[in-house]
């Protein structure tokens, strides 16, 4: 089971500093753009959400709280969505 967020970011911010270098370290945290996601396996993104800033986090379950707690803190987020994704 992994967790990710699927995440809109404001226009204008950098989406490359949603979690510090640190946090990535510490979580293996795995930030993607939709087309890396894609390639990677990750299906079933949104469609109205194809053209955005978007990211897609995936983050071991033991390590979704604290990640949710960083964008949820974070001023470049507009929203994130949570999903809980099979493994395989």
């Amino acid at each position: 089971m992994v967790t990710v967020f699927t995440v809109l970011v404001a226009t204008a911010q950098d989406a490359d500093s949603l979690l510090s270098a640190e946090v990535l370290e510490e979580t293996k945290a795995q930030v993607m753009t939709l087309e890396q996601a894609a390639a990677r396996g990750f299906r079933g993104a949104r469609a109205d959400l194809q053209g955005r800033a978007v990211r897609l986090i995936a983050v071991p379950p033991r390590d979704a709280q604290f990640v949710q707690r960083r964008l949820e803190a974070h001023h470049a987020v507009l929203s994130f969505e949570k999903h809980e994704v099979e493994d395989r």
